[in-house]
């Protein structure tokens, strides 16, 4: 059997589109099961987000118009509940505590149960209004899935994780990665972000499996 399609996927915890398109990574997985491994990878969108809210939304009613943009966003998407009191009254300073913690299961665990917690990071906030900008509130989400305080504190505190998220934030920037979430395949030949479809997901999926780098023209 070859080797499967690597799809390196760049979001952020805190990034409505990427809550959205986790559906479309089931279905793709369900469509294409070993013949894909999509790595999950961070990007610093909310890294500060009073200052994020205060440049892009400063002008459109602040939190409450970056609120509304988000129930609004996700409204047609049943797959994608968001909790009307989004925003609101719990307002995560950083996405940068949560992004640490799934590198450090990652690191201690596996990239899959990574995936896993991130899934349950986002349900937490987008449908419970759970903190997640708080260490100890993300922390408390692996153990409440039977992962172990001290392994995760373990490669927090060594500076693992740390440096792991490093790479991945320098990784993006260095990519030129446009926004949350983006699929980089084909050794970074083609990039999607965004709100992209999973029609057009699966199209470019499979044109590259059909049609692998090796056989591109060279010219």
């Amino acid at each position: 059997m070859s080797a499967p399609l690597t799809i390196d996927y760049y979001s952020d915890a805190l990034c409505i589109w990427a809550w959205i398109s986790q559906r479309r990574i089931t279905e793709l997985k369900e469509q294409w099961g070993r013949k894909i491994e999509i790595n999950y990878h961070y990007l610093n969108l909310f890294g500060d987000t009073n200052a994020r809210i205060a440049e892009h939304w400063g002008g459109q009613g602040g939190y409450l118009g970056f609120r509304r943009h988000t129930i609004e966003s996700a409204a047609p998407y049943d797959n994608a509940p968001v909790n009307k009191d989004i925003w609101k009254k719990i307002r995560p300073l950083t996405s940068a505590n949560a992004h640490v913690v799934l590198k450090a299961v990652a690191l201690m665990y596996s990239a899959e149960v990574s995936e896993k917690l991130f899934r349950l990071i986002q349900k937490s906030f987008f449908v419970d209004c759970l903190d997640i900008g708080q260490l100890e509130v993300v922390i408390a989400l692996a153990e409440g899935v039977g992962l172990d305080r001290h392994k995760i504190k373990l490669s927090i505190d060594s500076g693992k994780a740390t440096a792991a998220l490093m790479q991945d934030y320098k990784n993006a920037k260095d990519l030129n990665i446009q926004g949350s979430p983006s699929w980089l395949m084909n050794n970074g030949r083609q990039t999607l972000f965004g709100n992209v479809g999973y029609r057009i997901l699966n199209a470019n999926i499979k044109e590259v499996l059909e049609h692998p780098a090796q056989e591109a023209s060279w010219c």
